[in-house]
C-alpha cells in the first residue's frame, strides 16, 4: 500500500471523527453548556493521553521549557472549541464546517505577523477569496445582519488559527504527546474554571456520559488520524482529503436534522475550499522549489 492511500485510510478516521464529535456535541447541547462540554471532553482525553503515557515510559518528554506558549496555544484552542461547539447548536452543521475551514487562510493572513513568516500575493489572495466566501454564507447585509452562531462559528476559525500557528511553534522542540498532555491538562482546567465559577456544574447522566465519551475519544483521534496523515503525505495531499467533510456534513444536516443546503452556502463554501486548494498548491511549489 503507498503512502498516500495509507494517508488518505488515515483521514477517513479523521473525518469521520469530526463528524462524530459534532453530532455528539449537538446530542447533549440542551443538558450541558459548552463551557461544560470542553470540561468533560478534557477529562477523556487527559485520561487517555495519561495512559498512553505511562503505559509507554514516555514521561521524559513532559518539560515546562514552553509552558507559556503552550498556555497561549490552549487557551486560544479553548476559546476556539467554546465557540464551535456553541455554533453547532445554532445554525446549520454545513454553515459550521465551511466557516472552520477559513482557518487555513486566517494563518496564510497572520503567519508573517505570529511567525514572522513572509506574506506572498498568492496568500493575500486566497485569504480575500475565502473572506468573500465567508460573506457569502454569513450574507451580513441581508438585514437581518450575522447571528450570533455565523459570528461564533467565524471567530472559533480565528482561535483554531492561532492554536494551528503556536502548535507549529511548538512542533519545533516538543513531541505530540508532551503537546497533547499539555492541551488536555490545561483545558481541563480552564473548563473547571468557566464551567465552576458560579458553583453550578451539571453531572453527566446516563443519557449525556456515552455522548461525552465519545467527544473525548473524537477528539483526540480526530488529531491523532490528521497528524499521521500529514506524516505520510503532503498537506497538498491530505488537506483536500479534509474537504470532503463538508459535503458529508451537509448531508447528515439535510438527512437528520433537515437542515437546507442553499446556493449561498454551496457558492460560499466553494470559494473557501477553492482558496485553501491555491493556497496549499501555492506552498507545495515554494517548498519543493
Amino acid at each position: 500500500m503507498t503512502p498516500t492511500l495509507r494517508a488518505a485510510l488515515w483521514m477517513t478516521g479523521a473525518i469521520a471523527s469530526f463528524s462524530a464529535m459534532a453530532i455528539a456535541g449537538r446530542a447533549v447541547s440542551h443538558q450541558l453548556d459548552t463551557f461544560e462540554l470542553m470540561l468533560y471532553r478534557s477529562c477523556v482525553g487527559l485520561i487517555i493521553v495519561l495512559c498512553i503515557l505511562f503505559v509507554h515510559k514516555r514521561h521524559d518528554e513532559i518539560t515546562t521549557v514552553n509552558a507559556p506558549l503552550h498556555l497561549v496555544r490552549n487557551l486560544a484552542h479553548f476559546a476556539g472549541q467554546n465557540l464551535w461547539f456553541f455554533a453547532l447548536t445554532a445554525i446549520p452543521l454545513a454553515q459550521v464546517f465551511a466557516l472552520e475551514f477559513t482557518s487555513p487562510l486566517w494563518v496564510a493572513a497572520l503567519s508573517p505577523l505570529v511567525l514572522g513568516e513572509r506574506l506572498t500575493m498568492t496568500r493575500t489572495m486566497s485569504a480575500a477569496v475565502g473572506f468573500v466566501g465567508i460573506l457569502i454564507i454569513a450574507q451580513p447585509f441581508s438585514g437581518t445582519g450575522i447571528s450570533t452562531g455565523l459570528g461564533a462559528a467565524a471567530l472559533s476559525a480565528v482561535c483554531f488559527a492561532f492554536t494551528a500557528m503556536f502548535t507549529r511553534r511548538l512542533t519545533r522542540t516538543e513531541t505530540t504527546l508532551a503537546i497533547l498532555l499539555w492541551l488536555t491538562a490545561t483545558q481541563l482546567l480552564f473548563g473547571l474554571i468557566a464551567a465552576g465559577y458560579d458553583a453550578d456544574i451539571t453531572l453527566p447522566s446516563l443519557v449525556t456520559a456515552p455522548w461525552l465519551v465519545l467527544i473525548g475519544c473524537a477528539g483526540l483521534l480526530a488529531h491523532a488520524c490528521l497528524t499521521t496523515a500529514l506524516s505520510l503525505a503532503p498537506a497538498s495531499v491530505v488537506i483536500p482529503i479534509d474537504f470532503t467533510r463538508l459535503p458529508l456534513i451537509a448531508l447528515i444536516g439535510a438527512l437528520f436534522y433537515d437542515e437546507p443546503i442553499g446556493i449561498a452556502l454551496v457558492l460560499g463554501a466553494s470559494l473557501i475550499v477553492i482558496a485553501n486548494l491555491v493556497n496549499i498548491r501555492a506552498e507545495a511549489a515554494n517548498s519543493a522549489s
